[in-house]
């Protein structure tokens, strides 16, 4: 399956654009992360894209991610894609490296979008490292994100969450500010 097709399903099941945004966060960290192991950016970038693609039909995690599965088999998604997706479920199994990465990128795209928009500007490449530690540190910010989710992700991928991970989604996310509409309040 190629992008085009694949953002296609997002379009017709995700009428949020927050969520499209953070479904897109996650295809650039996935791809960062593929670009780090040495392996394929599209097929990495494609379980970001899709991840959470059921979550307006079944937003509750005793159904997503495993109810969305049955529709992507009728539009063509390969099963290891498929399987990945799956394994970012509370209860998942986690086996490759690029499930592993698929944990580990998803709730933190979120916290880093949360640091962009408290900033005045909005704009995620102004966003530094030590404003997400602080922002770490205070459980009340971004209440909804699992911090413990992201440091396992993190021993699952032996990525250091401080020296590396972070840095590397923030980077990710921070060369596509514009589609992920974090590029700063003016954005003509």
């Amino acid at each position: 399956m190629d992008r085009q097709t694949a953002w296609g399903i997002v379009t017709e099941f995700v009428q949020s654009e927050s969520l499209r945004n953070h479904m897109q966060a996650v295809e650039f960290a996935m791809r960062a992360y593929a670009e780090h192991f040495g392996e394929d950016p599209d097929s990495w970038g494609l379980v970001g894209l899709l991840h959470d693609f059921d979550w307006e039909i079944h937003p509750s995690l005793d159904l997503h991610p495993h109810a969305g599965a049955p529709i992507l088999r009728e539009r063509g998604v390969d099963e290891e894609d498929i399987r990945t997706i799956l394994s970012h479920a509370p209860n998942g199994e986690r086996i490759t490296l690029r499930d592993k990465a698929l944990y580990a990128v998803d709730e933190l795209t979120g916290l880093i979008t949360a640091v962009a928009l408290v900033r005045p500007s909005k704009n995620i490449k102004e966003v530094k490292i030590s404003s997400i530690r602080k922002k770490w540190k205070d459980k009340s910010f971004a209440a909804g994100v699992n911090r413990e989710d992201i440091i396992e992700g993190c021993a699952d991928l032996g990525v250091d969450l401080w020296e590396f991970h972070i840095p590397l989604v923030l980077k990710a996310m921070q060369d596509h500010a514009q589609e992920l509409g974090l590029n700063g309040q003016d954005e003509s």
